[in-house]
């Protein structure tokens, strides 16, 4: 009984690491594309209250 145990514990271990990464993975770009989506918000706000003051992301006068 104890060989299975020694066969199968590498494997569940790789796989629960496997998922702990990528449910980091998958949470963090839930998080990132929240906060792009606010920030997109926000610009577009600040563009209808005044359009001369809120450059457009297309400028290319403006560095990168």
């Amino acid at each position: 009984m104890l060989e299975y145990v020694a066969v199968l514990l590498p494997s569940i271990a790789v796989g629960v690491i496997f998922y702990l990464v990528m449910r980091s993975i998958f949470n963090a770009d839930r998080t990132e594309r929240e906060a792009m989506s606010q920030a997109d918000e926000r610009q577009a706000q600040a563009q209808q209250e005044d359009p001369v003051a809120a450059p457009d992301r297309d400028d290319p006068a403006e560095p990168r």
